[in-house]
Parts: C-alpha cells; sequence; structure tokens
C-alpha cells in the first residue's frame, strides 16, 4: 500500500470542497457567499499543504447548477471568496474544477468518474495519478480517487462509515487538520 511517508514535492493534491474545505449545508448547496463557511482550521492546513504538495487542487460535483438552484456565476463569486479567504491566510489552491451535472445524468466530469482529474492532467501535464492524494467525504470521492491509482484519504468524523470501505479508502481523518498534521508527523518525524 502506498504510505503517507512516500509523498513529496512531486505529489498533486486533489480536494473535495464541501464537507472538507467548508461546512456542508445539510440535504443543500452552498449557492453564495454568506453560505460558504470555512471548516475549522481549513486554510491553516491548506497553507501547510502547499509546502509539501506540488500542486493543490479542488474537484467538487455542483450539481445545483443544473437543478437551477443556482447559477455558474454564484459559484465563481463563491470560489472568488474562498479564494481570496485562503490567500489572507497564505494559502492557495492552484486551480478549481467543478461539474454542475446532476447524478442521475452521469456525466463524465461528476464523480465517482474521472473527467475532473483528466480536465486537471490536460491543463496540467505533469500530474501523475499515482502520485496523488484525493481528500474526500463520501465515496464518489473515494471511488474517483481509486480508478486513478491515487491513494485515498476520507475525512468524517464517523470511523465506523470508513471501515464499511476499506477497498476505496487508504486513510480517515476527522478534518483536514488532522489529516494535515498526520501527514507532517510521517514525513518530518520529530520536527516538533
Amino acid at each position: 500500500m502506498k504510505t503517507l511517508k512516500n509523498i513529496d514535492k512531486d505529489w498533486t493534491l486533489f480536494l473535495d470542497r464541501d464537507g472538507v474545505i467548508n461546512v456542508r449545508p445539510v440535504n443543500n448547496y452552498v449557492k453564495n457567499i454568506a453560505e460558504f463557511i470555512f471548516i475549522e482550521g481549513v486554510p491553516e492546513a491548506i497553507k501547510t499543504l502547499n509546502n509539501i504538495f506540488k500542486y493543490t487542487f479542488i474537484v467538487t460535483n455542483q450539481g445545483g447548477i443544473n437543478k437551477e438552484l443556482m447559477t455558474e456565476q454564484n459559484l465563481a463569486e463563491i470560489h472568488g471568496f474562498m479564494t481570496e479567504q485562503l490567500i489572507k491566510n497564505s494559502a492557495k489552491v492552484d486551480d478549481i474544477f467543478f461539474c454542475p451535472f446532476r447524478a442521475e445524468e452521469n456525466h463524465f466530469l461528476r464523480k465517482p468518474n474521472p473527467g475532473m482529474a483528466l480536465q486537471a492532467k490536460k491543463k496540467y501535464p505533469d500530474i501523475q495519478f499515482k502520485k496523488s492524494v484525493m481528500v474526500g467525504d463520501s465515496m464518489s470521492d473515494m471511488m474517483f480517487g481509486k480508478k486513478l491509482k491515487m491513494l485515498t484519504v476520507f475525512i468524517s468524523p464517523d470511523i465506523k462509515e470508513a471501515r464499511q470501505y476499506p477497498r476505496l479508502i487508504d486513510y480517515s481523518f476527522k478534518t483536514l487538520s488532522e489529516f494535515q498534521n498526520t501527514l507532517v508527523d510521517s514525513l518530518y518525524p520529530g520536527h516538533n
């Protein structure tokens, strides 16, 4: 199994958005800036992860667009706000890929399908999927990562859920910050 100890500056980090970076609204979508709330510690975690990985990308299903609950312009404003807040914390995302299609449309871009990763690879040809980590809070994120032979990191407060899918999940953490702390500890033992 790939371990966290193998990760170096050749690696790429793929992050899901809702539930990993920001609070996921229950049975809803983040439709405007007012509804976008960072999960505690995320900007600081991304800042540290930027120093470990070559690239940091967001890959996010946003079916609310095709459900006409929001527009691509709304999404661009949300991502603009998110990016500004990250920059204020000396953190960055190199690029954001999104899928506007609903689950029932089963579009190639929608996770668990690999379309957004292939978009990233086309734009950044030096990405190696076998040297990539997918961090997400749903099984579609984990399936997306596994289809591309990525290392998968599941974010969930519920450890039982992670144990149900051992083939899909390489590591499980409660938060992105917890993943970042463990990664730093495994790469730089005794760093404190």
